[in-house]
């Protein structure tokens, strides 16, 4: 049906799509010192402004939920399709506060020792 529309129409409802998607999500992408907002995120990838972005993306990235560190990707293939820059990821490491332990912690164990006097 847009297809009918002049082409200036059809520029216009696309870029208010793009702008209405930037504004909902608060998810963005950081790359060095660059960051780009992410206009939808699934499971195993995201998509980007390809206006705003850079034309392949491919490596470790970080991605932030507003200020907060919320995951590391690493982008394996990236293309354009619609106006959108596409990233599949291989993996999404979910960001914590504290190191993972490398060992097994007893739930009954002592929270600490007394020394010897």
């Amino acid at each position: 049906m847009l297809e009918f529309l002049p082409i200036e129409v059809r520029e216009g409802l696309e870029a208010a799509r793009k702008r209405d998607q930037k504004r909902r999500s608060r998810l963005r992408v950081k790359v060095g010192d660059a960051v780009f907002p992410v206009l939808r995120f699934w499971d195993n990838g995201f998509a980007l402004d390809a206006d705003f972005s850079p034309g392949k993306l491919r490596g470790l990235v970080d991605v932030y939920d507003g200020s907060r560190h919320a995951f590391q990707c690493l982008i394996v293939a990236s293309s354009i399709d619609d106006g959108e820059l596409v990233c599949d990821f291989k993996r999404a490491t979910a960001v914590t506060e504290r190191a993972p332990l490398d060992f097994w912690r007893d739930e009954n164990a002592p929270v600490g020792y007394l020394a010897k006097q």
